[in-house]
């Protein structure tokens, strides 16, 4: 696979526009596809927590959730809704959801994958955002974790499985909480403190300049929606889109969650899910975090970005095609009200935004990273859930890889597509 290919990447998401930055570097000819603006509001990297959380190794089932599902179908707000009227369509991916996480040693499995797909990410985003001339909407100052008590800390097999797949942090008790954090409520009585963590200041902004990067950098962007790839034995042909064929020698599926149905065009059925997600944000708050915090009772993170505070988190299973329940997000705003006792509760609706996107979310937590069955020419990169955008750095790095035929950074074993084929 001899360098200066001409490669079509589909989807201007963290992971397309990262991934179209190292092909360019490789010596590619890039044509980005698609039909938005990257980094949009109608992008799931728009709306992301704005967390580089390295350390987020722990895919979402764990030993035990089964027991959970029936509140989740009864709970349309809770931090995990299984809307009725979607359960059918969806109960072949929630068994292997609930599969992936049976045992401790399975999720073990996934948590050493996926570290080794996250570690360093701040650094590597840090040096993407001096590269496109964005440093200020990356920095490495680490996050905080609050529990309302030492036990709940200590009783997370998530916690445990950090531990022994090397990540360090720092212990806090209520007192030093408090002097950090004097605005958090006085429920929360223990924290840590994951100082190798970033956090980026304004996601849809970073994704929109690293496309303005790799189109300074030589890259096309064809604004249309591809519907599938067309192949030639086993020799790539061209990307379709509703506006016509784009001829090409290897392409990229980086489409999040509309992905399916361009790996289906080729003969790879893949269980691939949305986990839709929610966000609310206070423009210019009186109060709030001095760090970006998740909190383990609400299972929601709040950060600062340069738009204002944002509340982000929860899941709800019901496809691409159903109408938001917006009162998720009036949740996530009540939970930080709840936080944060001063902040005010007149704040007028119009300093509150909303928002709702879709996360592309494989089954066991872990990514799709590989070729198609058919075809080398094919490089499948999406299904991150939720590690999108911490996870985009080294992805775009791993893509290049395949798409010069190198040997990958980290063993792609535990993404490669063959385990759901």
């Amino acid at each position: 696979m001899a360098a200066g290919r001409h490669v079509a990447i589909i989807g201007a998401g963290a992971v397309g526009v990262i991934s179209a930055i190292e092909a360019l570097r490789e010596g590619h000819r890039v044509t980005l596809i698609d039909p938005g603006e990257p980094g949009g509001e109608q992008a799931a990297s728009y709306g992301n927590a704005g967390w580089l959380s390295s350390h987020s190794v722990i895919p979402p089932a764990e030993p035990g959730i089964w027991k959970k599902v029936p509140g989740y179908l009864m709970d349309p707000l809770g931090p995990l809704a299984i809307r009725w009227s979607y359960l059918p369509k969806a109960l072949p991916w929630l068994i292997k959801y609930l599969l992936s996480g049976w045992t401790a040693a399975r999720v073990e499995t996934t948590a050493f994958a996926l570290r080794g797909l996250l570690k360093d990410a701040p650094l590597l985003h840090r040096k993407l955002a001096e590269e496109a001339g964005v440093p200020e909407l990356i920095e490495r100052n680490g996050v905080m974790h609050v529990f309302p008590s030492r036990g709940n800390f200590d009783n997370d097999l998530g916690w445990r499985l950090r531990k022994k797949v090397g990540v360090e942090w720092l212990e806090l008790s209520a007192d030093e909480m408090r002097q950090r954090e004097p605005d958090l409520h006085p429920r929360y009585t223990f924290g840590v403190v994951v100082e190798e963590a970033g956090r980026c200041r304004d996601p849809g902004a970073y994704v929109a300049a690293l496309a303005n990067h790799a189109i300074a950098g030589g890259a096309k962007h064809v604004r249309a929606k591809a519907t599938g790839l067309r192949l030639d034995g086993d020799k790539l042909m061209a990307v379709l889109t509703e506006n016509g064929e784009i001829p090409c020698d290897a392409a990229v599926v980086a489409a999040g969650a509309r992905s399916k149905q361009l790996t289906a065009s080729v003969g790879d059925s893949l269980p691939l899910e949305t986990e839709r997600g929610y966000h609310v944000m206070i423009e210019n708050p009186e109060t709030g975090p001095r760090s970006s915090m998740m909190a383990s009772d609400a299972k929601m993170v709040v950060n600062w970005t340069n738009k204002g505070l944002r509340a982000a988190g929860t899941v709800e299973i019901a496809g691409l095609e159903a109408a938001p329940n917006w009162k998720r997000a009036e949740i996530l705003r009540d939970h930080l009200f709840s936080m944060f006792p001063k902040l005010p509760r007149d704040i007028p609706a119009a300093r509150i935004k909303t928002w709702f996107g879709h996360r592309p979310s494989m089954p066991d937590g872990r990514p799709c990273i590989g070729y198609a069955r058919r075809s080398r020419d094919i490089v499948y990169a999406f299904g991150h859930g939720h590690v999108g955008l911490v996870g985009s750095a080294r992805t775009g790095r791993l893509v290049a890889q395949l798409l010069g035929g190198k040997t990958p950074e980290i063993p792609l074993g535990p993404f490669a597509p063959e385990r759901f084929l």
